[in-house]
């Protein structure tokens, strides 16, 4: 019989605008998006409202210092698409729906916006 071998969550750690408010720390499954593990955790900052289309950007972050050389490069579209936050645009910004987990990313650091609308 096949046995699927486990695979390693990793962690992820979202700093709210407001640096008085805890942060949150999730973990994820390798392969899937920062977004859909924020959504499937419930993490309130991140609305999803286009369900990771890349037609919103209400799953606006700003990736810490380091972390972004450890992303892919960003897509026109999502590059585009960040013209539309709600929030003023600041270099780690990144949406979350275009962010893949991989393990390379286990500590991933990211502050979420004061707000998505």
């Amino acid at each position: 019989m096949f046995e699927r071998a486990a695979l390693k969550m990793i962690t992820i750690h979202l700093q709210a605008h407001d640096p008085a408010q805890a942060p949150i720390t999730l973990q994820a499954q390798p392969g899937q998006s920062l977004m859909q593990a924020a959504v499937d955790t419930n993490v309130s900052g991140i609305q999803a409202d286009c369900g990771g289309l890349l037609t919103c950007a209400t799953c606006h972050v700003v990736v810490s210092g380091d972390w972004l050389g450890k992303l892919p490069a960003m897509s026109s579209d999502e590059d585009g698409m960040l013209a539309f936050t709600a929030q003023t645009r600041e270099p780690g910004s990144r949406l979350s729906c275009q962010i893949m987990l991989t393990s390379e990313l286990d500590g991933l650091q990211v502050t979420l916006p004061a707000s998505q609308y």
